[in-house]
């Protein structure tokens, strides 16, 4: 009985935890599970360094957009003008950069002012004349796309200098050797340190808060795990060429939103913002600033994307961006965030586009055609979303079975109390 009850002490935590985060959880499973498949389908081809690297390179503007959707589908909006944006700004770019002659370091800057711009000229329209953001998205991605049919003249600008290139294809300076990549692997021990070091601040600020936290072993599997995943990684690409440049940016960028969402107000506005707007405007949250500025980081993230797609392109073309905003939205939800807003992580975004993007990987080496692949990602992002409305009511009927009353409770007139009177 002893030994039961101590069974039950350790494994309830851990059970509570995975209940309030199987989507998250159940997607980062699902990703190992889907790399594991193709590894296997590929002959290992899926994770040799080369393909690895290529795998990150190939999807680092669909990693970039997709963190910026998590932020606008939490707040319970939509933006599907991402895509044109994308191509706006890239060509605007090009143009700078080959017809104006201006350097990089002032273009790329540029670029991200032009992004909130119009970032902030679809969020005044969304957040403070009221127009649903499906409308003005819309219109967005037929006005941006226009212009930059209108600014290239229907064709494209191509090759772009070197300075710009290195942004999308170019790799961290190191060792020049046959050997492993030092910098990379030492990136990724500092990495695997600071995450182990924030799970275990995390388990001790909920201790003292008097919250519940899974056992101290459950903590202690999951640093393990998580630094030889990291270190895992770190290995593969230092055995090619290293951590290439747009790597670094989208650890910083994944880093650096990841702490705004969960550690700041900004972040907690934006969540409470998505939850429930009237109440967080009773609550003081200036929700119509809150959601402008959502969508102004949005127009930045997309110039951003932008600027390394047209890099990794080497060139400026009219049909650029076509169906980003289609990855980068599946992403958003196939990483947990949810339609009616409030719900959604920042790594839950980054593991739904690596979804997307192993899967598009790994189809295509192994030779799956265009028509198989669609519809294979269409399903995907089908269960994705039915698993989301699973979880929901699952999780409402869990509430309310725990929040009723018992029976004795519920009938103070068997205990001797007339009914509705207070037993005290």
């Amino acid at each position: 009985m002893t030994e039961k009850n101590t069974t039950s002490r350790l494994l309830g935590p851990v059970a509570a935890l995975m209940r309030d985060n199987a989507r998250q959880y159940g997607m980062a499973i699902a990703l190992v599970a889907i790399i594991v498949l193709f590894q296997i389908l590929t002959g290992g081809l899926l994770l040799r360094p080369l393909n690895v690297t290529n795998l990150i390179m190939q999807n680092s503007y669909i990693l970039i957009l997709a963190i910026g959707m998590m932020l606008v589908i939490v707040t319970g909006h939509i933006d599907l003008s991402v895509g044109s944006v994308v191509a706006f700004t890239g060509a605007v770019s090009a143009i700078m950069l080959n017809s104006w002659g201006l350097p990089t370091p002032v273009v790329v800057p540029s670029a991200l002012l032009l992004g909130a711009l119009i970032g902030a000229w679809q969020g005044f329209w969304i957040a403070y004349v009221r127009v649903p953001a499906f409308i003005v998205t819309l219109a967005g991605m037929l006005v941006f796309r226009g212009a930059t049919l209108a600014v290239l003249g229907g064709e494209s600008i191509a090759p772009l200098p070197t300075s710009l290139r290195v942004l999308a294809s170019g790799f961290l300076p190191g060792s020049d050797g046959d050997g492993l990549h030092l910098p990379t692997l030492l990136l990724g021990a500092a990495g695997a340190a600071v995450l182990v070091w924030i799970q275990w601040r995390s388990r001790n600020r909920s201790l003292g808060y008097g919250l519940p936290v899974p056992p101290r072993a459950v903590t202690a599997a999951t640093s393990v795990v998580t630094t030889a995943a990291i270190m895992a990684f770190a290995h593969v690409l230092a055995d090619y060429n290293g951590l290439p440049v747009v790597g670094l940016l989208l650890i910083a960028l994944i880093a650096g939103y990841s702490f705004v969402m969960r550690s700041t107000t900004a972040g907690r506005r934006v969540y409470a913002v998505g939850g429930s707007e009237q109440a967080a405007a009773l609550s003081g949250i200036r929700t119509r600033r809150t959601t402008f500025w959502v969508f102004v980081n949005m127009g930045v993230l997309s110039s951003l994307a932008g600027v390394v797609f047209t890099a990794r392109l080497n060139a400026a073309t009219p049909g650029a961006g076509t169906m980003f905003e289609l990855d980068a939205i599946a992403a958003a939800f196939i990483g947990g965030a949810s339609a009616t807003g409030g719900v959604g992580t920042v790594v839950g975004a980054v593991i739904g586009a690596l979804v997307m993007g192993v899967l598009n990987n790994g189809m295509s080496l192994i030779g799956l055609g265009v028509d198989w692949q669609q519809l294979i990602k269409g399903l995907v992002l089908l269960m994705a979303v039915a698993f989301d409305i699973y979880n929901k009511r699952r999780g409402s009927v869990g509430r309310v079975s725990r929040t009723r009353p018992p029976a004795e409770a519920a009938a103070p007139a068997e205990r001797g109390n007339p009914v509705g009177t207070a037993a005290d």
